[in-house]
């Protein structure tokens, strides 16, 4: 009896001290998925910082304008949070005559705020229903994402008509990430930013392509495949050998991007 009782005193603290660690992660998860230490801001030849009205505050972007007519694209970043970590992808896109239009994050990059799911979100759409703010003679829209700016980039599809979307690296619902790296059910988790991608994916009808490394440790390769699959008219490019930070270097990366800009955003 002596023995039952102490087993069930060690199941019941296992359970508190579970649910205090629950609780734990609801009040630091955005600390964790929002993790904006850097505030380096953009200081890339030909972009220039701009703000966009429409919202509670004005959305906050950096700005390279090719020219009257030249395809646009949106672009919603990993969560460094600081535009200058994807220089590289800018430059390229900059470089193949594209407009390019990077928002920034609240709370990162030296742009005021506390960022969530709800607000970030918000800004989305702000940015995208303001394009003719910053470039008024804009061409067609390719809204572009990266790991966590998949999200943004899979909501602001689903709810603006746009001309094609890239997702590079994306979630189905980064609450499971969560779950996977904390050990603990966060898409269950009231209070928990839960970025279900997957939803949203399903109401895109918009040209969309995928693009994920078979070797991501971060967001797995599997999760390109969902979304690829709820995507009405989505496109899975695997990059063999790619993991989550170096899919640049990969041969038929770039390519596969180029090419899709050529089909779904000509002048």
């Amino acid at each position: 009896m002596r023995g039952r009782r102490l087993a069930s005193i060690g199941v019941g603290a296992a359970v508190l001290v579970y649910a205090a660690y629950a609780m734990l992660l609801v009040s630091a998860h955005r600390a964790l998925v929002y993790p904006f230490h850097s505030q380096s801001t953009l200081d890339l030849p030909g972009f220039a910082r701009a703000e966009v009205s429409g919202g509670a505050v004005p959305v906050v972007a950096w700005v390279h304008d090719a020219g009257a007519g030249a395809p646009v694209v949106v672009y919603f970043m990993g969560n460094v949070g600081a535009l200058p970590a994807f220089e590289e992808m800018l430059s390229h896109h900059a470089g193949a005559g594209r407009s390019v239009v990077a928002m920034g994050y609240r709370g990162g990059g030296g742009v005021p705020g506390a960022p969530s799911e709800e607000t970030l979100k918000a800004d989305a759409l702000v940015l995208v229903d303001g394009l003719q703010q910053v470039l008024p003679e804009h061409g067609p829209i390719v809204l572009h994402g990266y790991s966590m700016g998949t999200g943004l980039a899979t909501f602001a599809a689903s709810e603006r008509d746009v001309s094609g979307v890239v997702l590079e690296a994306p979630y189905a619902r980064l609450c499971e990430i969560m779950a996977r790296q904390a050990y603990v059910p966060a898409c269950w988790i009231p209070g928990v930013d839960h970025w279900r991608s997957i939803d949203a994916a399903r109401r895109v009808e918009e040209p969309t392509l995928v693009v994920h490394g078979t070797l991501d440790s971060v967001i797995p390769y599997a999760h390109g495949q969902r979304m690829a699959q709820a995507l009405p008219n989505g496109e899975l490019v695997p990059v063999p050998l790619g993991g989550h930070d170096i899919l640049m270097q990969r041969p038929g990366y770039l390519e596969a991007i180029d090419s899709f800009f050529d089909r779904v955003a000509k002048r």
